[in-house]
């Protein structure tokens, strides 16, 4: 039996990043959720395992990446600097999957990506050349993952490191999802900017948690 990576969720305790705990750590994953205060992250922890003594564990930020075999970054935008500033030292050698929108408020339905081109390059530049970068699960809707329903979307994957990619694959599949290959990292620019017309389309039709689906695959 192969044993699961541990996952480092940095921004674990926002709605993304829970419910990717939550899911992961039912499929078996050891997850680690990360916060600004290690004590608000031990909390959330303890209510995400409840009575399903599922395992996650709470620890700061910069805890959570040391920690992790796969680091995950579900913080706002806002944050984005800050925290890879942070777990930069601790990311060194490993693979990072960014799931930060360049949301804007108040105008997060309008598509306002950063100069640079995106998120998740702008996290590959930050975090340097010894860390392989890959962008996915943005367009997964939080509520769909916290409901224990079907997420019933398709998890767009980018980066420029073919294995990195291939090691993430598994993850969208343990939360019920399909992974696939969307290209090289820039390509994260397409996956971002949907995220602000899936919010719009939710708002207009009156959903919650619209995604997509790539037609045509086997």
């Amino acid at each position: 039996m192969t044993e699961h990576p541990t996952i480092g969720i940095i921004g674990g305790t926002g709605d993304l990043g829970s419910g990717l705990a939550v899911r992961w750590a039912e499929a078996g994953y050891p997850v680690t959720i990360g916060s600004r205060s290690a004590e608000r992250a031990g909390e959330r922890a303890a209510e995400l395992g409840g009575e399903k003594g599922l395992p996650i564990k709470g620890a700061s930020n910069a805890d959570a990446a040391a920690v992790a075999d796969i680091i995950v970054i579900a913080v706002p935008w806002s944050s984005n600097g800050p925290t890879l500033d942070e777990i930069k030292p601790h990311a060194q050698g490993k693979i990072v999957v960014t799931a930060v929108v360049p949301l804007v408020p108040p105008k997060v339905a309008r598509v306002q990506l950063p100069e640079e081109g995106s998120a998740a390059v702008i996290t590959a530049e930050a975090l340097g050349e010894n860390v392989k970068v890959t962008s996915a699960f943005h367009n997964v809707g939080a509520s769909k993952l916290h409901s224990g329903e079907p997420v019933g979307c398709d998890v767009l994957i980018f980066g420029d490191d073919k294995e990195a990619k291939q090691a993430v694959i598994p993850l969208a599949e343990a939360i019920g999802s399909r992974g696939i290959d969307a290209g090289v990292l820039a390509n994260s620019a397409a996956a971002e900017a949907m995220t602000s017309i899936l919010i719009g389309i939710n708002r207009r039709y009156k959903v919650d948690g619209a995604g997509i689906q790539i037609t045509g695959l086997a």
